[in-house]
């Protein structure tokens, strides 16, 4: 009788301590959207977008800032020929004399993930560790040669997302590309 009623006061004073809780708890949707409304404005701030492409989510370039770049890869407002947004990427196009602008830019992919590696795991190519970021180190074999040759890998592992940053060596050579390691978020 005695432990039935102490199993009942602890289940009893387990309930009324979670009873806060399970009231203050609001789940929050977005709305759905509305047949036939406009589309959402460009994000503000001063975006130019790159060809036919759209400005970036700011989710994405809180991570790595064009202005970033700018500093650590010696770019400026006159190279800068504008941004391409995908789904959690955007792409930082640059003017590069005798290059074509297609393959000039320093992209940064930030997506939501359930899990997020610790540092990056690819069969074909080393990583080192410089600061808070991993950076690209060596080619593992001879096809991923020309990649590890042609741009400069990033990553950084945060919590619930990831940030990985390509910088093209035509616009930031592999020591900016360390400097600008140091301005992810």
């Amino acid at each position: 009788m005695k432990i039935t009623r102490i199993l009942l006061a602890s289940s009893l004073f387990t309930l009324v301590l979670s009873v806060p809780l399970l009231v203050h708890q609001q789940t929050t949707q977005a709305a759905p959207p509305v047949p036939g409304a406009a589309a959402p404005a460009a994000p503000a701030g001063n975006c130019k977008a790159f060809g036919a492409g759209k400005c970036c989510n700011p989710d994405v370039t809180m991570h790595l800032a064009k202005e970033a770049v700018f500093s650590a890869c010696g770019q400026s407002e006159a190279t800068y020929l504008g941004e391409f947004a995908e789904k959690d990427t955007c792409r930082y196009h640059f003017k590069i004399a005798g290059e074509k602008s297609e393959e000039t830019y320093v992209q940064v992919y930030s997506p939501v993930a359930k899990e997020v590696l610790d540092k990056p795991t690819d069969p074909f190519m080393s990583f080192k560790k410089v600061g808070k970021v991993w950076v690209t180190d060596k080619a593992k074999s001879p096809k991923a040669a020309s990649q590890v040759a042609a741009s400069t890998g990033l990553y950084m592992a945060g919590r619930g997302y990831f940030v990985s940053v390509a910088a093209s060596t035509k616009v930031c050579t592999k020591p900016q590309a360390v400097t600008l390691s140091k301005a992810m978020k």
